[in-house]
């Protein structure tokens, strides 16, 4: 199956990661899917704006992210992210159209102290992460031709994102608590928007390959802390004026929060090196190169 030349559909709004397919697109032909004409709160929505645009390759990037207000708005969390995917899937098994879809390292529940691997048993913890869950298992159950690729702790110089809000926070304090005893992998949007191009682009110039679909990690290479992203951006910002506040490592107990995030949220992502080759570069140059955009720095 070797795609036409109908455009890709990017679903997402105006979210850090559609924003960052958008930007990255170059020469590609692509349609930008939001509200109120692809809406998971309507989803009759969905399928009326997918035959209306008849893609030739689907990147949903939409989903519902508010890990600790899903902890009391369940439904909305399912239409988003379980209900809707499914109802795309749907539509791509129908029509043979080639998905790539955006889940999480919250699907797992960080007791493992190791990186997560793609076959490793699933148990999350949040409505967030088991709506995210349910919604890669039901778009498998389609048949699609479907990759679905988990990442963690996206950030962007544009957007609401950890990085984002250590640099607001510290233009009101001289001080800051920041949980220091969860594991992840820092992914900058605009390096996850480029692998996905990469991706797309191989289904477009070998056709779609049926050992392509399944499960990948696609996150940052290496691991910190959030304390350590923190310190991290603070260091970076230092080099352009702003003054770096106190950063105090906390525990997780520390810092209740509605929704339990997991401990380790490490990914392990050789699987899309030795599928696609390709890997995502290491966290702390991505954090160097989105905090020079952040600060308007040629």
């Amino acid at each position: 199956m070797v795609l036409s030349a109908a455009p890709i559909l990017v679903t997402g709004g105006t979210g850090q990661l559609a924003t960052a397919l958008l930007a990255a697109r170059g020469r590609r032909a692509m349609l930008h899917a939001g509200r109120p004409d692809f809406d998971f709160d309507r989803l009759d929505s969905i399928s009326a704006c997918l035959r209306a645009a008849a893609p030739s390759l689907i990147i949903n990037a939409a989903a519902y992210t508010a890990v600790d207000r899903a902890e009391s708005e369940p439904d909305a969390a399912r239409r988003a992210n379980t209900d809707g995917p499914r109802l795309i899937a749907e539509y791509c098994a129908a029509t043979n159209t080639p998905l790539i879809h955006i889940s999480t390292d919250y699907v797992f529940d960080g007791e493992k102290h190791a990186p997560y691997l793609e076959t490793d048993p699933t148990n999350p913890t949040t409505i967030y992460g088991t709506t995210k869950r349910d919604g890669e298992d039901a778009i498998l159950a389609t048949g699609a031709p479907a990759i679905i690729l988990r990442t963690a702790w996206v950030y962007a110089a544009t957007g609401r994102n950890f990085v984002l809000t250590m640099l607001n926070a510290a233009k009101k304090t001289t001080e800051l608590r920041v949980v220091a005893d969860q594991t992840g992998c820092p992914t900058a949007a605009h390096d996850l928007a480029a692998v996905i191009i990469r991706i797309a682009d191989r289904i477009a110039t070998a056709g779609w390959s049926a050992q392509w679909r399944g499960l990948y990690h696609a996150a940052g290479s290496g691991a910190t802390t959030w304390h350590g992203l923190a310190t991290a951006t603070f260091a970076e910002a230092a080099q352009y004026g702003t003054t770096p506040p106190t950063i105090i490592p906390i525990a997780t107990a520390d810092w209740p929060t509605p929704a339990r995030r997991p401990a380790n949220s490490r990914l392990d992502c050789s699987k899309l090196g030795r599928t696609f080759g390709i890997a995502l570069p290491d966290w702390r140059n991505a954090l160097s190169r989105t905090l020079k955009i952040v600060y308007n720095v040629k």
